[in-house]
């Protein structure tokens, strides 16, 4: 059949050199650039319209790519936002087992600068805005924020602790500092919004300090 390489099956469509490509399958030539270009369009998406009126074939359009692109790398459109939280807060979770690696005394001031940094970050502010409209607008959102944050962060903190509310006393403390990111980030309240980054963490860090570690 003309267009059809010799020796494949029905519905395998022929490529411009004569050679064969399997449908559903991105080229060979396709790299870890694609992928990473479906994130930032993807983050881009989910922070302009928020998760319920995102799309795959928006991402797809926003990166330039075919929509089969997308499923094939990430899946659904759930999977595409799980993917960028992992990337929003891949420091935090590189960082995580260090947060109580030091006097347990100053735990708090080392979990309140590494979360206000991300956000003092205009690289990382970006995405994890994106997150937190999505996850605030939507129960799939919040869900997939909830299953990551709780499970690659906030517990293995509370493993660190040694009180018999380990995991209270970390959602605690990362309630605290959500509650600082929305008000000075998202909804821009004044005086929180324009305060000096070190004047907050200097009055944030023993608050945090005592959820973690206080009677």
């Amino acid at each position: 059949m003309t267009g059809i390489a010799s020796g494949d099956g029905p519905g395998t469509p022929a490529r411009g050199d004569g050679t064969t490509r399997r449908r559903g399958r991105p080229p060979r030539t396709e790299s870890a650039g694609t992928r990473d270009r479906i994130l930032d369009a993807a983050r881009e998406e989910f922070s302009a319209r928020g998760y319920e009126k995102t799309s795959v074939r928006g991402i797809a359009k926003s990166a330039g790519v075919d929509s089969a692109l997308v499923h094939h790398y990430f899946g659904t459109k759930e999977q595409v936002f799980e993917a960028a939280v992992e990337v929003a807060f891949a420091p935090a979770f590189t960082v995580r087992d260090t947060i109580l690696d030091g006097p347990v005394e100053e735990a708090g001031e080392r979990m309140t600068r590494m979360i206000i940094g991300l956000w003092e970050n205009p690289v990382s502010r970006a995405p994890l805005l994106a997150i937190v409209r999505s996850a605030v607008n939507n129960e799939i959102a919040a869900g997939v924020f909830r299953r990551l944050i709780a499970g690659q962060l906030l517990r293995r903190i509370a493993g660190q602790l040694d009180v018999p509310d380990a995991e209270l006393r970390a959602e605690l403390a990362a309630a605290q500092l959500v509650g600082i990111a929305m008000i000075r980030y998202v909804i821009r309240m004044e005086p929180l919004a324009s305060a000096d980054v070190e004047q907050i963490i200097r009055r944030v860090a023993p608050v945090v300090q005592g959820h973690l570690t206080g009677r």
